[in-house]
């Protein structure tokens, strides 16, 4: 436990390094403002993501900010649109244990004073339709999840980040459940009819979210593509202190490979060296190291799984992560496929089956509260004596597991691209960045998967397809070293909170296109309707 001392020192230097940030924020925020001129001529792009932060700057705050900075010091106009206590419960400030509990404005709004010093803003505020409060009342959370209003479907807009907050896919019909629904609900709309104001007074040429799936920016989304105004989104690269931008949605990565790309030595090797630390565990993601170590297989484990013919590892996924939306194509959701493979399990006594479950189920503050863990014991999966759980705190070598494995499963984990370049068949079950190329065995629906897997454990496999080595490595080469735009010239960790940044010693002129491929490409990709992609 920490002292009362060491308490107090910490909160000290976390306020001394957030206000060395935010004056460096106002002072770059200044500079940006003297050296732009809108020019009227142009229509102007309007920014908005109120899911990213509520103080300091996240990664995607920061890609946002800066971005907009650029464009700005090249003539175009941009009209922020900002929360100032616009929404009666926000995503980031639905605390788990409180969902319910009124969001911290004040720190938040503060904050986008700081980011949007000396910007175009438009700030919207909390004006609820109290004829919609009204029908909500009564309703249950299956009308809630299916609700439109005016055509809008409120409802399905909200369904990711309630599960989001609530950390799992399944809802409770409850009280608490559908009073936060609702008063997402009310927010999202509250939200849809302010921004058709800013639509309507400056009739935007496009407009920049934050990946387009939390309730807020889906509804921008949402009501931009009603009114025929091109949207990009933005999320985190797999790069460090890299982003990724797409006029699609950027939580799916559509990423566009032509059919002549193939890689040169240099770029194989670049490839290469990736992978090699990769397959270490040193890598980061959004600022987040999940392998703070990695073990070698245990030589108790070793002994247990040579008792069986064969080993077959199940990778799960995050059920609440935003990318489990677009999955779902097979199966309802990660656990209706799980629960498939459980008569497999029986019925295949001479197979290890080890079932990993994500390291981020159990990042503190981020927990799952409907966890694989929690499915393996009430399914009693732990008493096969064909099944190995692994949970998610514990850092084995995932990939001397596939080396040693018959196959691969996974719903739509990226190991599955990982697995495919040490040699091992995969078969996914969910919808992912990677399967729109043939890159793992992908079935068409539930009966094909099942039979398919049944197949692999009966008849084993043949060697990976060479077309799925190939399109892996072309797929990861792009989101690596092509879609990844890097930022890491202008950020760095900023010392305060995990994947939070402060801004470089930097100047207005460092924005400036010429001065950078990084803006040049977004500048580019927002006015030109140009690919997002820069070749590191």
């Amino acid at each position: 436990m920490q002292s009362k001392v060491e308490w107090f020192t910490k909160g000290l230097r976390r306020r001394y390094l957030q206000g060395r940030n935010n004056r460096n924020l106002t002072r770059l925020a200044s500079q940006v403002a003297q050296h732009s001129s809108p020019d009227e001529d142009i229509a102007p792009v309007v920014f908005f993501n109120a899911s990213t932060r509520l103080v300091g700057m996240s990664l995607n705050a920061a890609f946002s900010l800066i971005s907009a900075w650029s464009l700005r010091l090249q003539g175009v106009p941009i009209i922020n649109f900002i929360c100032k206590s616009g929404m009666s419960h926000c995503m980031l400030g639905s605390t788990l244990g409180d969902p319910l509990a009124a969001p911290p404005c004040k720190g938040c709004i503060h904050q986008s004073q700081v980011l949007f010093h000396k910007a175009n803003n438009e700030w919207f505020d909390y004006q609820p339709n109290p004829d919609l409060s009204a029908q909500l009342q009564q309703l249950s959370l299956t009308q809630l999840v299916d609700f439109q209003w005016d055509a809008m479907p409120l409802g399905a807009l909200i369904l990711p980040g309630i599960r989001w907050v609530l950390r799992c896919h399944h809802l409770k019909d409850d009280s608490a459940t559908r009073q936060l629904y609702a008063q997402y609900i009310l927010s999202a709309e509250n939200i849809a009819r302010q921004f058709k104001y800013v639509i309507e007074n400056y009739k935007p040429q496009k407009i920049i979210v934050f990946n387009g799936i939390s309730y807020p920016e889906a509804t921008v989304r949402w009501v931009a593509l009603q009114h025929g105004i091109p949207v990009v989104t933005h999320e985190v690269g797999l790069m460090p202190y890299s982003a990724f931008f797409s006029e699609g949605q950027a939580t799916e990565y559509p990423i566009n490979i032509p059919e002549t790309f193939v890689l040169t030595p240099q770029q194989n090797q670049k490839l290469d060296n990736y992978l090699q630390n990769r397959f270490q565990g040193n890598f980061e993601m959004a600022g987040i190291r999940f392998w703070p170590s990695i073990r070698s297989l245990s030589s108790e484990f070793l002994q247990f799984a040579n008792q069986f013919e064969q080993i077959v590892p199940v990778f799960t996924n995050v059920i609440f992560d935003t990318s489990q939306s677009q999955a779902n194509i097979i199966f309802s959701n990660m656990f209706d496929w799980l629960d498939s493979l459980i008569p497999i399990i029986r019925q295949t006594p001479n197979t290890l089956f080890v079932i990993r479950a994500h390291p981020d189920e159990s990042r503190p503050g981020k927990a799952s509260r409907e966890s694989v863990a929690d499915w393996v014991k009430e399914k009693k999966l732990q008493d096969l004596p064909n099944v190995k759980f692994v949970e998610s705190n514990e850092f084995i070598n995932s990939y001397e597991l596939i080396q040693r494995s018959k196959f691969v499963l996974i719903y739509n984990s990226t190991v599955g691209m990982e697995a495919v370049l040490l040699g091992t068949n995969v078969i996914a079950a969910g919808q992912s960045r990677f399967t729109s190329l043939p890159t793992v065995y992908f079935p068409k629906s539930a009966p094909e998967y099942l039979e398919m897997v049944q197949s692999f454990l009966a008849n084993g496999t043949s060697g990976v397809p060479e077309i799925f080595v190939q399109n892996v490595r072309r797929f990861l080469y792009t989101q690596l070293y092509r879609v990844s735009l890097p930022f890491d010239k202008f950020i760095e960790e900023d010392q305060v909170w995990n994947g939070y940044v402060h801004l470089r010693d930097i100047n207005w002129s460092d924005l400036l296109p010429e001065n950078s491929a990084t803006l040049k490409t977004i500048s580019e990709g927002i006015l030109f309707r140009k690919p997002f992609e820069l070749d590191r």
